[in-house]
């Protein structure tokens, strides 16, 4: 059994009934998952077709590029739940910018930041509690 067969099974144990239509690209393995799973429905198959539902789960595709470097589901999600606030802090339009614009905008952006990483780096304890200590103390802690 293909991967692809395994997740139309399950998609349409999901669902519950059949659909009207299945829409996929050119890839083999799906018209052999429908052949077997669902033969009495249409299945069309066209370099264009797949357009629409491809590009509705773009950002969705976006995250999980960035979810690669990530051992586990769940630390991926932990990350991203932190970092999608902080993402459009450092990414610009940058088409709609000269390059001097996005550069200068950059280096305001990044020094807004540093501002504030270091108010929250100096409220960090600087004794240990709980096994940690200041980022910045701890490379200067002598055993």
């Amino acid at each position: 059994m293909t991967y692809v067969y395994r997740s139309v099974k399950k998609l349409l144990k999901k669902q519950g009934l059949r659909p009207r239509v299945l829409i996929t690209d050119k890839l083999r393995s799906y018209q052999v998952a429908h052949r077997k799973t669902m033969s009495a429905t249409e299945h069309r198959h066209n370099t264009y077709l797949n357009n629409r539902a491809e590009n509705s789960h773009q950002p969705t595709r976006q995250r999980e590029h960035a979810m690669k470097g990530f051992r586990t589901v769940g630390s991926a999600q932990r990350f991203l739940a932190s970092f999608s606030p902080i993402s459009p802090h450092v990414r610009t339009p940058r088409h709609r910018m000269t390059a001097t614009a996005h550069r200068t905008e950059l280096a305001t952006r990044f020094q807004m930041w540093d501002q504030v990483t270091e108010q929250t780096l100096a409220a960090w304890p600087v004794t240990p509690c709980d096994g940690l200590l200041h980022p910045k103390t701890a490379a200067h802690q002598t055993t």
